[in-house]
């Protein structure tokens, strides 16, 4: 990416952020985190990866959501930031967080076993 399409991204991320912490209530959408924002090199496209805390259907329903107000999203930004055209936004849900907690438990998991062989091999 560009200098330019980067910073256009950082801004856009925060200001969603922003957004989302002052019109979407945490009861009704869950805990949702902008974790990363990919501009087009045009800066016509902002992809939106979003973290939502929940169980999967948690998640699909608040991404569902999200869909359902992405005008009322974009025309919010539009007005908040000065570029010559407000992306279009796309939302796209982040696990990463999820998988990594699946890898930490695996971990955690692998080393109490270790732990126990070790153990035992002593007696």
């Amino acid at each position: 990416m560009s200098v330019r399409t980067e910073k256009v991204a950082s801004i856009v991320k925060e200001e969603v952020s922003t957004i989302f912490q002052r019109n979407f209530s945490m009861e009704e959408y869950g805990f949702m985190t902008v974790t990363e924002v990919r501009m087009t090199p045009d800066l016509k496209i902002a992809k939106i990866y979003v973290s939502i805390f929940g169980d999967a259907a948690r998640k699909q329903k608040s991404l569902a959501m999200l869909e359902a107000q992405k005008s009322f999203v974009r025309s919010t930004l539009g007005h908040n930031i000065r570029i010559k055209f407000t992306p279009t936004l796309v939302f796209y849900l982040d696990e990463t967080i999820d998988q990594a907690m699946n890898l930490e438990t695996i971990f955690k998991k692998i080393h109490k076993d270790e732990e126990s062989r070790t153990d035992s091999k002593e007696e």
